[in-house]
């Protein structure tokens, strides 16, 4: 068992880190959200004794496998419980992104960037381009235009065997965030490619 005191911050780079492991995880709220480190800082002694007797309800969490491909090499691996955002550079305009699920052409967009969630991250940022919200027991992912320069792109709900590919096509100084923790610098040509990861949390 690991006890993680913090934020949802916090809850997410364990989670990933200790997925592999089978580890459940009990969240104590130190943050401001907390929607996965759920119990409040000052109650956790009699909540946490209660759980040790066995009240608690397990909740299991899908995680994303991502890599950043480059000439056909894997140039970075990372897992993300949260979401996978494609951004554009700091300074630069818009980037030029091709999609693609499952080896089908899905879209071809100019935007601010793009995010793919989980069902967790349904309530991050994805949330806040105009994404839905989905159940955590849901099996699914969504993709989400940040910005886009179009009026017909709209968030896509995807089933959790999805496999998302995406080019880009054009646009300087872009990077892929996983969980906004980890990052890779990426250039024209990079494909990332984003699945459910055999793992939970």
């Amino acid at each position: 068992l690991a006890i993680v005191v913090g934020g949802d911050g916090t809850m997410l780079g364990f989670g990933r880190q200790l997925a592999q492991y089978k580890v459940p995880l009990i969240g104590i709220n130190q943050g401001r959200l907390g929607f996965i480190t759920d119990i409040p800082l000052n109650t956790f002694p009699d909540t946490l004794k209660a759980m040790l007797r066995g009240e608690y309800e397990e909740d299991r969490r899908a995680l994303m496998h991502a890599k950043v491909w480059r000439d056909g090499r894997c140039v970075y691996d990372a897992l993300a419980l949260n979401d996978v955002v494609v951004n554009r550079g700091a300074t630069s305009g818009m980037v030029e992104l091709r999609i693609e699920v499952d080896g089908r052409f899905v879209a071809k967009q100019r935007a601010d960037g793009l995010i793919v969630a989980t069902p967790t991250g349904s309530t991050a940022y994805s949330l806040s381009a105009g994404g839905p919200l989905m159940h955590p027991n849901l099996g699914g992912l969504v993709i989400a235009p940040i910005a886009p320069h179009t009026l017909s792109n709209r968030p896509i709900v995807l089933p959790d065997t999805s496999k998302i590919s995406i080019e880009i096509v054009s646009g300087r100084d872009a990077s892929a965030n996983f969980d906004m923790q980890s990052l890779a610098s990426l250039m024209m040509g990079d494909q990332i490619t984003v699945e459910q990861s055999s793992h939970k949390v």
